[in-house]
């Protein structure tokens, strides 16, 4: 598509049904009650000038531009705060109005820079615009008084400058920071002449203040006073294309604005329906990567991992690989091959590689990282639920009145809708917080938890079954709604459970470290007020009772009749771009897509016909499982489409020793990752924005990915896969992504209605879309649970095997930070490591007096299973006996000292729970010295021989 601004209708959309009907300039207008003038002159193609409004915010009537006349009224009223009226006559252009914002523009370009030919907005600058728009030709007052023009600049976010001399004070971005992203980062300091935009504190500036650089503020600006630092080098973008953002569970959705085939910026799309015109510093500006030096754009082959790589062709390389996955299956069998989906990549993509593995290789050895951080949340929605996702869409936190947040950091991992759920918490609804560090949701401007239930890591069952215990003994079930909705004799088997005096919070408080009168409130304030949803993340499925937990979050909800309804429900927040579509695509080893198992006959026959081969209908290995039986000689190769097991999964000794064990390693990946130290053939892969396919976020919403530019490695993911398919025989012939999605739609019922045309048609859909439900499911469950009946699970407390004592005695826990995603692999290759250029240990300052240690000293963090070091962070934000870091960075590889603790359910690590010490350190161990030149070494290229 060419290039086109979005439309700007400068004030939000109202959302009354009742409508009111007005003249404009002589034409009759009909819109919602509570639209503004300005908005109905633009929706029937009018353009009243603006500067100060946009319709991202709500109206603030300070810039004078946007006056109008109205019969009857007396003055020119600003048509952006002027609500429109039945029957109003309204007059947009008049000699009047003329002279009026002319003289208002005179003002604003007596202290603005004449440099509009050589800025970098040239063309794309609001105040430009509305300058000819009033039809300004000279300036009477000139610019030899005081002004702002000599205002230094700042330059020190590595994205976006702010040059103050070009700033008009119109307070838009002070206003994105406060309504959109909710971080209230930006002020006006000053007043009158004086008035200036300010960042943070006194002597702050934007890199150090408190700004996210979600980029809202430079969405917002008018002029060219906040600009990206890519326009001002590469110029103004050409074109635009709509696509869908590759990083967390979200699914935002942006045009990407391109200049040939450069790309210029990522700005969030106003129709998008995840994001509604919001982004991340991630998805905003962290792109870079796909232009980074590492990148590989030809594949390479050895045959030893003690080699260096050999640059080859594709056919070599294709053919290299096929020869040895068939040398290797018949010597061997099917089942010592496997495969690892990725959830990063599409759904057509990762559809493909299940496939691959079932009907290429002969096997059901196939995995997903999904399965590492969300079976869990399959496994406990599909047992009490009857389906294995999310209740809702994003938009129904908006109708919640209490909102309880358990295991999730969503301002760090899922930062726009976690400005949506702020919004809300704005508004009036009461927040419950359940974690056992202080995140920022618990405290920050303008947010505050009601209750803050800082819980001992590992239990989580106890709490939640404290909190039933309150909810049924005294009174608080919604019995209508299990009398109507659920199972009667499964509800009273875990009732009587529940009401047993040994849950109850006062005895339970031993275990969770939760004072009881608190978790007696914060189980009242669910139970009776209001609207009540609940939203969890890994701190719930990264535990050996994952899935015991999310079994427990269910039974809360249905006991108190919060599922089926806006406002209410179960909601898993995923951690990937694709989590939920690798899920729904069948990359687990014993279930194809849709969640139905291998064992049925009946669905085996459906996938068969269509693929035209037998498939083993016992389910295969998981990765733990594939990585023992390497060990004992019976798993020997592996293909892992962008994943990096070797950083990512648990007990980093074991997942090495697995792959070293193995004939054949093919990592398939867009840089050299650490899981390639131990491959044998390495196949170039390609980002988001060279391919085309779909995404599946968190609320189910299936959403296009649309190709920007053609990829550099010559061959999009999908390709790359076929390719090696047919070097093994399977003749696949698909010419586009859009094919291979009407495979997935024919074969999987809750797609059935999906296709590429219907998407690029609609913008998006919610799972499951068929006969039943054509239009796509915004919220599930609302007349009948999708198994019939809800069914209560009883859930019992069971410690963790993995305990704390003498040698390790204090409780490690992991997570995210906002500016790094997942191991890193994009987000290190960008200039989001300014603001986290290493994992660092926090430590209560209690923990860390009685060792020695201050901020910024060298640790050494030690398990049973191995031991690192790490810089420490001493705060309040852990409490006494727990520990947390992250795991962006292979320098400091985490997951050394993690365990092989899983759920008792899925195999999904025990991430949360590690029992460890730390003491002070000298700097990186022996251990990280041997992996890094290990590493070194594996990534050596042979130079090509010289003709």
């Amino acid at each position: 598509m060419g290039y086109e601004p979005q439309a700007d209708f400068g004030t939000p959309a109202a959302s009354a049904e009742a409508e009111v009907t007005l003249t404009i300039d002589g034409r009759a207008v009909t819109v919602p009650t509570g639209t503004s003038v300005m908005r109905a002159s633009a929706e029937c193609g009018g353009a009243i000038p603006k500067l100060c409004a946009t319709d991202s915010l709500q109206a603030f009537g300070s810039c004078r531009l946007c006056l109008v006349e109205i019969d009857g009224m007396r003055g020119t009223p600003a048509s952006c705060t002027t609500p429109v009226a039945p029957g109003m006559v309204v007059h947009t252009q008049t000699p009047r109005l003329a002279k009026l914002r002319r003289s208002v523009m005179e003002l604003y370009i007596s202290d603005h820079p004449l440099d509009c030919l050589t800025c970098s907005a040239n063309g794309d600058c609001e105040l430009e615009d509305a300058a000819a728009a009033v039809g300004l030709r000279d300036v009477r007052y000139g610019q030899g008084g005081a002004n702002h023009l000599a205002a230094s600049a700042d330059a020190s976010n590595p994205y976006f400058a702010f040059d103050p001399a070009k700033c008009i004070v119109c307070s838009r971005c002070v206003r994105a920071c406060d309504e959109v992203q909710g971080t209230f980062a930006l002020s006006i300091d000053g007043r009158g002449f004086a008035s200036a935009v300010g960042a943070g504190q006194a002597g702050d500036d934007f890199l150090s203040s408190e700004c996210v650089s979600c980029g809202a503020c430079v969405a917002a600006c008018p002029t060219a006073a906040l600009n990206e630092k890519a326009v001002a080098e590469i110029g103004l973008p050409e074109r635009a294309v709509v696509t869908t953002c590759a990083y967390c569970g979200v699914g935002c959705t942006f045009r990407a604005e391109m200049k040939g085939e450069q790309l210029v910026r990522m700005v969030p799309w106003k129709d998008g329906k995840a994001n509604h015109g919001h982004s991340c510093v991630k998805g905003r500006f962290a792109w870079g990567y796909a232009n980074h030096k590492d990148r590989v754009l030809g594949p390479m082959i050895r045959e030893g991992v003690d080699q260096p790589w050999r640059e080859v062709g594709w056919d070599e390389a294709l053919q290299f690989t096929a020869d040895r996955l068939a040398a290797i299956k018949a010597r061997h069998g099917a089942r010592a091959l496997g495969g690892i989906t990725s959830s990063r990549c599409t759904n057509e993509e990762t559809f493909l590689v299940q496939k691959l593995v079932r009907a290429g290789f002969g096997s059901n050895n196939v995995d997903t990282c999904a399965r590492v951080c969300h079976s869990p949340t399959g496994y406990g929605l599909k047992t009490t639920f009857g389906t294995s996702a999310g209740t809702q869409d994003f938009d129904s936190v908006m109708d919640a009145d209490v909102i309880l947040v358990i295991g999730a950091n969503p301002t760090d991992a899922h930062p726009v809708f976690a400005s949506q759920m702020k919004r809300r918490l704005r508004q009036g609804a009461r927040l419950i917080v359940i974690d056992p560090r202080r995140t920022d949701l618990v405290r920050s401007p303008h947010v505050e938890a009601a209750h803050h239930l800082a819980l001992q890591p590992g239990t989580n069952v106890a709490v939640l079954t404290a909190m039933a215990h309150v909810i049924v003994t005294e009174g608080l079930v919604d019995e209508a709604f299990v009398r109507e909705r659920c199972e009667g004799d499964a509800y009273a088997e875990w009732a009587r459970f529940v009401a047993e005096p040994r849950h109850s919070p006062e005895v339970l408080e031993a275990v969770t470290r939760v004072p009881a009168a608190e978790l007696r409130a914060a189980a009242r304030l669910y139970a009776t007020g209001g609207n009540a949803a609940i939203y969890y993340g890994l701190g719930v499925t990264e535990h050996s009772q994952g899935s015991s937990t999310v079994m427990a979050i269910a039974n809360l909800a249905m006991a108190t009749g919060n599922i089926g309804r806006r406002g209410v429900g179960v909601n898993p927040l995923r951690g990937q771009n694709n989590v939920q579509g690798a899920c729904d695509m069948g990359s687990f080893p014993h279930e194809l897509s849709g969640y139905r198992h291998i064992s049925d006959a009946a669905v085996r026959a459906q996938f068969e016909a269509d693929w035209h081969v037998a498939l083993d209908p016992e389910p295969g290995l998981r990765i733990p499982n594939m990585l023992d039986a390497a060990l004992d000689g019976s798993f020997r190769a592996l293909y892992v489409q962008g994943e990096d097991i070797l950083q990512s999964d648990p007990n980093t000794h074991h997942v090495a020793a697995g792959l070293a064990a193995m004939e054949l390693v093919i990592v398939h990946d867009l840089f050299l990752n650490e899981t390639a130290n131990y491959a044998h053939v390495f196949l170039p892969g390609s980002t988001f924005l060279e391919k085309d396919g779909t995404f599946t976020n968190a609320e189910r919403r299936i959403q296009l990915v649309r190709k920007v530019m053609e990829p550099a490695a010559g061959l999009a993911d999908w390709e790359v896969t076929q390719a090696l398919a047919n070097a093994l025989g399977l003749g696949w012939s698909y010419t586009h992504p859009r094919e291979i999605m009407a495979e997935i739609a024919r074969l999987t019922p809750t797609f059935a209605g999906v296709s590429h045309e219907r998407l690029d048609r609609e913008g998006s859909l919610q799972w499951p879309v068929n006969e039943a439900h054509p239009d796509g499911s915004p919220i599930m469950h609302m007349e009948g649970f999708v198994r019939g009946k809800g069914h209560f699970v009883v859930t019992d407390y069971v410690p963790t095997d993995e305990k704390t004592g003498p040698r390790f005695p204090l409780l490690l826990t992991t997570g995210r930070i906002l500016s790094q995603y997942n191991v890193g692999a994009q987000t290190r290759r960008t200039d989001n490591v300014l603001w986290h250029e290493e994992d660092v240990l926090e430590i209560h300052p209690t923990d860390a007096e009685n060792r020695g240690l201050a901020s910024g000293d060298w640790v050494r963090l030690a398990s049973r299973t191995g031991e690192t070091t790490l810089r420490a962070l001493v705060t309040d934000r852990v409490a006494p006996g727990v520990v947390y870091t992250t795991f962006h960075h292979p320098e400091t590889q985490a997951n050394v000292v993690t365990t092989e603790f899983s759920d008792w359910a899925t195999n999904c690590p025990e991430y949360k729970v590690t029992a460890v010490q730390v003491m002070a350190s000298n700097g990186p161990s022996a251990w990280q010295e041997d992996y890094a030149a290990q590493a070194a070494r594996s990534r050596r290229i042979a130079a090509e021989p010289a003709e």
